[in-house]
């Protein structure tokens, strides 16, 4: 388990002003998407009738989130979303669970990482529903019911975005740090390891479910 209190970053000058980069979670994330690249590439390289064990566990991610985005959003929708759906939580899982390797930790215990991801969804839910409803059906919208309701339904919007990420950055930073104290007090005997899968296995699934799940439904309120 690495060390929460050490952080290693990288300076970069840039027009007289510095710009400071956390190394860590961008090496873990660069990590993720190699690892997501082979599993793609090992999914696919021989598809068949039979599938192999690689290929099956490929089609049993695709299968189940587009059954789920297919039960949320309509069908032309569901082709055009479902792979990032998929993939987001593909993403998010193997965000979560690298710390079970030594030396690692999870990107997603970066607040940057997550937030980042909020943006994003928050970013494709309004692009898919202005696509949908048109730019003024769209923006008629936060004036429903009543005009003067324009604020709280902006601040509403943007509580999204803090939410979905300040949820997922906080618990696995909150499982990061129940570990490391757990090991400090049983001097690393037999609670830890319980723990680390708990936390790191189980719980890491979970909040990227619940996080991707909370994506799907931001776009899906927005279309409709």
């Amino acid at each position: 388990m690495e060390d929460l209190g050490e952080i290693h970053q990288l300076i970069v000058p840039l027009f007289g002003h510095e710009m400071t980069f956390n190394l860590e979670p961008i090496i873990q994330t660069w990590i993720v998407i190699i690892g997501l690249l082979v599993f793609g590439y090992l999914a696919t390289r021989k598809k068949s009738l039979v599938p192999g064990p690689i290929q099956t566990l490929g089609e049993v991610f695709i299968n189940q989130f587009y059954e789920l985005t297919a039960d949320t959003l309509d069908k032309e929708l569901t082709r055009k979303y479902a792979p990032l759906i998929t993939a987001l939580f593909m993403f998010l899982l193997l965000c979560n669970w690298l710390g079970v390797l030594p030396y690692l930790g999870e990107p997603t215990s970066d607040l940057n990482t997550t937030l980042s991801l909020g943006i994003m969804g928050f970013v494709i839910s309004h692009y898919a529903g202005i696509r949908k409803k048109g730019l003024k059906k769209y923006l008629k919208g936060y004036c429903e019911p009543l005009f003067f309701m324009l604020p709280l339904n902006l601040v509403g919007e943007l509580a999204k975005v803090i939410s979905i990420s300040f949820r997922l950055f906080g618990n696995i930073m909150g499982g990061d740090i129940i570990v490391i104290v757990v090991t400090y007090l049983v001097f690393s005997l037999v609670l830890p390891p319980f723990l680390t899968g708990f936390f790191f296995i189980f719980i890491g699934a979970i909040q990227a479910f619940v996080f991707t799940m909370l994506t799907l439904v931001y776009i899906a309120v927005q279309v409709n």
